[in-house]
């Protein structure tokens, strides 16, 4: 009989793709936003690219601590109610063989097979199978603080790299035209690129991360010519 090829699935990858979706936007987004509102206040193209460089050390130190905490609290939570479970599961072992097989009965399953399934499962890991279906924590989907953290902050360096690299290739004369052109252009080949790894739509994609990103490099650009004209 012929081994059946396993299935890859997206949502194995979200944990990771995620962070580097958000490091990588984030580091577009702010850092072109951030060029062009100094631009825009009439700073030299040095004073431009020390606030570039700052922005992208900042913000992947901020991105890669940020994100460590935030899923560290995720990880503190699912091991609470590991233990809990585990408590339980000692406390009541039969109690739990029941919730087990509800479970499974409200997902379809005829009672007594239900009770077959629960009986087998705990036989062989109990607490990973009430940790699977009762509290949602499966392998595929636990928090990796480590690894959130660092790809948060590679990508928001690579992110932040790219307008920063167009900063320091042209003259101050075009650089609002040029920053804010290739930004756009790099944030919708980063949506479209997420969107198709998630699976979703390439064009709608492209076309939220652009409008939002517009939208954030018309402010501070706004902000900058403000603070240029009173001062």
């Amino acid at each position: 009989m012929p081994v059946r090829q396993k299935e890859r699935h997206r949502i194995r990858h979200v944990g990771w793709l995620r962070a580097a979706v958000l490091g990588a936007n984030d580091g577009i987004l702010s850092t072109s936003s951030l060029l062009l509102g100094v631009a825009a206040a009439h700073a030299s193209h040095g004073s431009l690219l020390v606030a570039g460089i700052a922005s992208l050390v900042a913000g992947s130190m901020s991105m890669a601590a940020g994100e460590y905490v935030s899923v560290q609290s995720q990880v503190d939570t699912e091991h609470a109610d590991l233990e809990v479970e585990r408590a339980e599961l000692k406390a009541d072992a039969a109690g739990e063989h029941q919730e087990l097989a509800s479970i499974y009965v409200a997902r379809g399953l005829d009672p007594s097979l239900a009770e077959q399934v629960a009986a087998q499962l705990m036989a062989h890991d109990a607490l990973g199978a009430h940790a699977r279906d009762e509290l949602g924590i499966s392998e595929s989907l636990r928090a990796r603080p480590i690894q959130a953290a660092l790809a948060s902050a590679a990508s928001f360096a690579t992110g932040a790299a790219l307008p920063l690299l167009v900063t320091s290739l042209i003259p101050m004369a075009v650089v609002i035209p040029l920053v804010s052109g290739t930004s756009l252009l790099f944030l919708a080949l980063l949506g479209a690129l997420a969107a198709r790894a998630g699976g979703a739509g390439v064009l709608k994609g492209a076309a939220r991360v652009t409008c939002w990103g517009a939208l954030a490099m018309a402010l501070t650009t706004g902000v900058g010519m403000l603070f240029a004209a009173t001062t």
